[in-house]
């Protein structure tokens, strides 16, 4: 059988290796989530619910087990793994209270012997093919809407988040939810792709716009019900009237946060000439003061890289910005020792010509231009392929949202950046992705609409 190596990315030493899918394997789990779906859609929903509710209470009791594990496998901080685990607590509490009126039957219609009803019922056997970022986040915003709508999950964990997917299966099947419901699917690549081959009804895919890409090619002419979340370059313009301090800091956290691999991180600010130069002292400021450690340290700010490939793309964003004019700041290089350590990297005098400012770093970079007013701003904003999330720091609110308006992105913030809500739907425009997560139409997300005419004789 295929064995998958899991090394800590802090030190570069092997952790363990777990047993790999392979294709046989994947058909067979396949297989066992189509046969079980039926008897799961038809369980009352309060007992799926009361399955969720004892997965959550699961994680809280086992939270510091969860949070090392993550930790060991993907470099995140320590106190940024227990955040993600109790930012989970609140996701999951919104989908148990919403289910129930999202599962509703609708009567649209009831005149002259004619009622008209739209039924939600489940997709069937669904694939989410998660991310290592933030795995808690981005698979759960999935599986816990899809087990509670009555669907199948294949899940296919990250390879460099696979014991969190492990343990993620291990508190489900304790908490009730059936070892054919919720089906783990452990390898790279080509077990994803294995995946794409099976008799599916939806695919929930969050990773690179690249196999994002492959992936719609495949199942498009299936018709196969498609939800890509694909990254971002998201951009924020801070005003000639903000605080460049109070701004500056709360974008040095949106940059640097986990290292800066999120699809909302801040990877572009665009500053007004007015107060450009304080903000950028500041910001420079306010990244120098993060301290890079050991990830299982409590203060511990920036951990390692995930993925040590992600230093090479970094290394030549800089190289590439700096021989076309940029000013190197701070940072610029990985950093010496085992493992996958990238120095937190500021630069200025950056522009549209530079790949740092049009392709996703996924690291903790970032850019800043100088802009002489509101119109260049938006401008810039919108001057990318993706469309994710874009912000804008300023004490008027009018003009915050005159200038959101304006930006062709899923989520717009205002004096504020890095944030996703249950309540709010997460999608994104352009090479961002298609499809939704998240908010009452990402549970809807899971179930398809039936139709129903009734005419009494």
């Amino acid at each position: 059988m295929n064995q998958l190596l899991i090394h800590n990315p802090a030190t570069g030493a092997l952790i363990t290796q777990v047993a790999a899918d392979d294709g046989a394997s994947v058909a067979a789990k396949a297989e066992r989530a189509r046969a079980a779906q039926p008897a799961w859609q038809a369980t009352p929903l309060a007992e799926r619910k009361a399955c969720i509710t004892r997965f959550r209470t699961a994680i809280v009791a086992q939270l510091e087990t969860l949070a090392a594990l993550m930790t060991s496998e993907t470099g995140k901080p320590i106190t940024m793994s227990r955040n993600e685990l109790n930012g989970l607590l609140g996701r999951i509490d919104f989908f148990l209270k919403e289910v129930a009126a999202q599962l509703q039957t609708e009567t649209v219609f009831n005149e002259g012997g004619m009622t008209e009803q739209i039924e939600h019922l489940p997709l069937g056997v669904v694939v989410n093919i998660s991310a290592w970022n933030y795995p808690w986040f981005v698979g759960g915003n999935v599986y816990i809407a899809a087990l509670l709508t009555g669907n199948a999950v294949l899940y296919k964990p990250s390879e460099y988040a696979a014991l969190t997917g492990m343990a993620m299966a291990r508190l489900l099947h304790e908490a009730g939810v059936p070892t054919d419901i919720f089906i783990t699917v452990i390898g790279d690549g080509a077990v994803g792709a294995a995946l794409l081959e099976q008799r599916i009804d939806g695919l929930f895919f969050t990773g690179s716009y690249a196999t994002g890409a492959k992936i719609a090619q495949t199942l498009g002419p299936r018709m196969v019900k498609l939800q890509l979340e694909l990254g971002g370059k998201d951009p924020t313009y801070v005003t000639d009237d903000a605080d460049p301090r109070v701004a500056a800091e709360s974008l040095a956290d949106g940059a640097m946060y986990n290292a800066g691999q999120g699809c909302c991180s801040v990877e572009r600010i665009y500053v007004h000439e007015r107060i450009h130069d304080a903000f950028v002292a500041a910001l420079v400021q306010a990244v120098q003061s993060f301290k890079v450690g050991d990830p299982m340290l409590d203060d511990t700010y920036l951990g390692p890289l995930t993925r040590a490939q992600q230093i090479e793309v970094l290394d030549a964003q800089v190289a590439d910005a700096r021989a076309k004019g940029a000013a190197l700041l701070c940072g610029g290089a990985r950093l010496h020792g085992p493992g996958n350590w990238y120095a937190p990297t500021v630069l200025s005098g950056v522009n549209h010509t530079m790949e740092l400012m049009r392709e996703e770093s996924f690291g903790p970079i970032v850019g800043i231009q100088k802009v002489s007013g509101d119109a260049e701003a938006v401008q810039l904003m919108n001057d990318t392929r993706y469309g994710l999330t874009a912000g804008v720091f300023t004490p008027d609110e009018a003009r915050a949202k005159a200038l959101l308006a304006q930006i062709h992105s899923g989520s717009v913030y205002w004096n504020c950046c890095d944030r996703v809500s249950p309540r709010l739907p997460w999608s994104g425009r352009g090479d961002s992705g298609i499809g939704l997560t998240l908010s009452t139409h990402g549970i809807q997300t899971f179930t398809r609409h039936k139709a129903w005419h009734l005419r009494q004789a």
